[in-house]
């Protein structure tokens, strides 16, 4: 049972780190103050300690250093009550691909004053493919992950909170989406390939699973209420296909829900 007072470990890379999202409390960190672990101690009552960071691997939370930060899991200790877990996409770099891939486009449109073979050229050095060994290798991390949790917090609850959803099925090619109609359904088939990683080591482990990328799947870019944001830069844009401070409220709003809601054994 989480209670008010228990101490929650948040773990995990910039869709649970919330950069762009103000304020900012660690600057090399890109973490806000009002992504979803910091909201859901709030409404809570729980004593946080948030290493979430952006730019974060899988490997960053078990073994390796990022900057100065130690590997996450350094901070999970006998006490800890509660672990919440994003982190796998830049294993596959999910979202980098996608802003690569926009911005390449972006490139590529006054480029075709030089000719489409200049281009295409310019757009094809962004790969969008994946091996499914890749999407293999995140699920084993995140089920390493848990196990080390469980080894270092054996009463803890743990819950694997995925990615919310950047396209979706209203998202079209435009100008905060420049991708063409061959690039976007392959973004698409990373999320889902993400996605399934999750679901896969939530089942291995036996780990309670926030699927916020199907709850997002009517908040994506180009909705009428989107929870991610789109291809943007500049003051006040935030982080380009990264959650929206209604984005992390609402995932937030899912772990709250599922923490109130009877507890499943791990």
């Amino acid at each position: 049972m989480i209670t008010a007072g228990s101490r929650y470990v948040a773990l995990g890379s910039s869709f649970a780190a919330g950069p762009g999202i103000k304020p900012i409390v660690d600057k090399a960190a890109g973490r806000s103050a009002r992504n979803y672990p910091h909201l859901v101690a709030e409404a809570l009552g729980l004593e946080l300690t948030d290493v979430t960071y952006s730019g974060a691997t899988t490997a960053n939370i078990l073994r390796e250093r990022q900057d100065e930060a130690a590997p996450q899991i350094d901070a999970v200790g006998p006490d800890t009550a509660l672990v919440t877990i994003t982190a796998g996409g830049n294993d596959l770099e999910y979202i980098g691909t996608f802003i690569r891939g926009s911005l390449m486009n972006t490139l590529a449109k006054p480029a075709t004053l030089l000719g489409k073979r200049v281009a295409n050229r310019i757009r094809a050095r962004v790969s969008y493919l994946k091996a499914p060994a890749e999407y293999d290798a995140v699920a084993a991390s995140l089920t390493e992950i848990v196990t080390a949790i469980r080894d270092r917090a054996p009463q803890s609850r743990i819950l694997l909170v995925d990615y919310l959803t950047v396209a979706g099925p209203g998202t079209r090619p435009r100008l905060d989406v420049p991708l063409n109609e061959e690039q976007l359904p392959s973004v698409v088939m990373m999320a889902d390939g993400l996605a399934r990683a999750y679901a896969t080591a939530a089942e291995k482990t036996g780990t309670e699973l926030i699927e916020a990328s199907a709850a997002g799947l009517s908040h994506a870019v180009g909705s009428a209420e989107p929870w991610t944001s789109g291809f943007h830069f500049g003051p006040g844009r935030g982080v380009p296909y990264h959650p929206t401070p209604a984005g992390m409220a609402a995932v937030a709003n899912l772990i709250i829900a599922k923490l109130r809601a009877p507890a499943l054994p791990n």
